[in-house]
């Protein structure tokens, strides 16, 4: 597509902004410019729908209030608060991308995204997204809702969309007065969008289908960290029992959580790192 005029650029905000200020949604980490709140919930959403981060977020924040806090906490306490969420490993990552502003920055997040993106686990979306959402710079970035909300207005005719091609819609249609405002209307629109339409992401060339969750190792890593959050302690056998897991799936799981860091065994016993 040639490159956007000021009239369409002028159009399109018009579309996003009036559905924003019909229709936006409200989220208790959009009320913040903490930078450390804020990843927090950049962290709990990847992968993860928002009625289950809302109440994590809140319970999260109660516990461990500061950066500091964090950073310093027992990781069994961490776990403990993730435990609900999945992908167990993002907590390693958001406490030891805590613990090196602690200690590098002296507490202090750096402003941006190439600094911010320093940090552990933290890839380029994340710290795109907190650099903006916390600090107001106008950084270029894409996610799920945003991918849908640009392929269906300028790619719909097409398939296979590049990301490449949409980030430079992206930059020629930013707000750059307001881009928290803007990125925040055009996750908005994507997430009805996604709802009244058939998904525009399936025109992109990086949509894949998450596989089922029953059945999985992604199932089994789960069942292991909720029973040693309850129990602190465990075998394999009365997690298998308890859980009505196969043992040798659950043993797989095991190895993949030891691997990470995620959890440690002695003589059989299994414990949260």
């Amino acid at each position: 597509m040639d490159k956007l005029t000021p009239q369409a650029i002028a159009e399109f905000r018009e579309t996003i902004y009036a559905h924003y200020r019909g229709s936006g949604r409200v989220f208790p980490w959009r009320d913040t410019r903490d930078p450390y709140s804020i990843l927090v919930s950049e962290i709990m959403l990847q992968q993860t729908q928002t009625d289950r981060v809302i109440p994590k977020y809140l319970d999260w924040l109660t516990r461990f209030p500061t950066v500091t806090s964090l950073a310093e906490a027992p990781f069994q306490d961490v776990m403990e608060r993730w435990i609900g969420l999945g992908y167990n490993r993002r907590a390693r990552y958001l406490q030891e991308a805590c613990k090196k502003i602690t200690e590098d920055y002296n507490g202090q997040f750096p402003r941006e995204a190439n600094e911010l993106e320093k940090l552990p686990g933290i890839g380029k979306y994340t710290s795109a997204a907190v650099s903006t959402f916390a600090f107001g710079i106008p950084n270029v970035f894409i996610e799920t809702n945003i991918r849908a909300v640009y392929i269906f207005f300028f790619r719909e005719t097409e398939t296979e969309v590049h990301d490449a091609d949409l980030l430079k819609l992206i930059e020629e249609s930013m707000d750059r007065d307001d881009p928290r405002a803007w990125y925040y209307a055009l996750m908005d629109y994507g997430s009805i969008l996604k709802k009244t339409v058939v998904n525009p992401n399936r025109k992109s060339r990086h949509y894949t289908k998450q596989s089922p969750f029953a059945g999985s190792l992604r199932e089994a890593r789960g069942a292991i960290i909720r029973q040693l959050g309850k129990k602190k302690q465990a075998t394999l056998a009365t997690i298998a029992e308890t859980e009505g897991l196969p043992y040798d799936r659950l043993s797989k799981a095991a190895e993949s959580l030891k691997a990470e860091g995620l959890v440690a065994e002695a003589d059989g016993l299994y414990t949260i790192s």
